[in-house]
């Protein structure tokens, strides 16, 4: 089969198209002839050699992927040959064949074409982990989404408005901006322009939730944009990874910081967040109130110029990866 390589750690230039060993499945996997992946900034940190995958898993790139399965590792059970899925992954994505635990896979939603599913995976069990699952994000409660027109962005201000919730979102253009607003976004700020803490007080008096891509350099602002009783969720070091937090302004809110990605987590902790979300999201956007919000669709033997345009943050939504053109 043929997959995207990483020639050496650098720029987009580095990655080629080449032909790969046939994967095989395991015991309690799948094996998955590919119609797309995406791209996420954890593709960016590996290609650059600053985010290696876990022992043991694939070195191609590609946190998920949407296909249709083509052979049962022994003892799957619920899945079929034919089914059309699409899969969160550790690795290997990026690729015309994929392996994955049965307990990463989940059906194609409501209406959804098995393209467009690539977008799903990594977004859905990024936010409903983190905002739902451990801030328990409320109905009535304020969530702030910080890069709300990035994949992560514009899939979680459509959960937040699902569950109730107000949304504000910072970007860096007012045509971003007004992207978010029609996606339900009741709150926008240019953060170029704008203080987030100070808009944020003014309208809602804080924020109860925070999902926060920045890491580093937001974290005192955060804190300080937080209610009482807030969460704060970082799910990206955009923004660095080493910062001050001033402990005494959490005790004084009661708040809580909480920092954790996918793609470490042991296979039972990803199995239980992907059966709940197929369980309690999965209804929402089989009945089109979460939508994949996809900018892009690229061929994925040119991954290079999909990774460019993330890099860029020229692409509203999620960069997608077809597999055939």
């Amino acid at each position: 089969m043929y997959a995207i390589t990483i020639r050496e750690p650098g720029d987009p230039d580095v990655l080629e198209w080449a032909e790969v060993a046939d994967p095989r499945p395991g015991p309690g996997e799948v094996l998955l002839e590919v119609a797309a992946s995406a791209v996420n900034r954890a593709d960016l940190l590996q290609r650059q050699g600053h985010y290696p995958p876990p022992p043991g898993v694939s070195e191609t790139l590609g946190l998920e992927c949407s296909g249709t399965i083509t052979e049962l590792g022994e003892g799957v059970e619920g899945w079929q040959v034919g089914d059309e899925v699409c899969a969160l992954l550790a690795g290997g994505g990026y690729a015309e064949q994929a392996v994955v635990p049965a307990g990463q896979l989940l059906p194609v939603p409501g209406e959804i074409d098995l393209l467009t599913a690539a977008a799903l995976p990594e977004v859905a069990c990024t936010v409903w982990a983190n905002v739902v699952m451990h801030a328990k994000l409320a109905e009535g409660e304020v969530l702030l989404v910080h890069g709300g027109a990035g994949g992560i962005g514009t899939h979680a201000i459509q959960v937040g408005k699902a569950l109730g919730a107000t949304v504000a979102v910072t970007a860096g253009s007012p045509e971003r901006l007004e992207s978010c607003r029609q996606l339900g976004a009741d709150i926008t700020i240019n953060y170029k322009e704008q203080d987030f803490v100070e808009v944020l007080r003014g309208e809602t008096g804080g924020a109860d939730v925070i999902l926060d891509n920045m890491g580093a350099s937001y974290l005192g602002r955060n804190v300080d944009a937080l209610k009482q009783d807030g969460r704060l969720v970082i799910i990206g070091m955009q923004g660095g990874v080493k910062g001050e937090l001033n402990v005494g302004a959490l005790l004084g809110k009661r708040a809580s910081v909480f920092a954790a990605g996918l793609r470490f987590r042991p296979l039972d902790q990803k199995a239980a967040i992907v059966a709940d979300v197929r369980e309690q999201l999965w209804p929402l956007v089989a009945d089109g109130l979460v939508k994949p919000i996809v900018g892009q669709v690229v061929p994925m033997a040119e991954a290079a110029s999909a990774h460019r345009a993330l890099e860029e943050g020229s692409v509203f939504g999620k960069v997608l990866l077809a597999a055939k053109s």
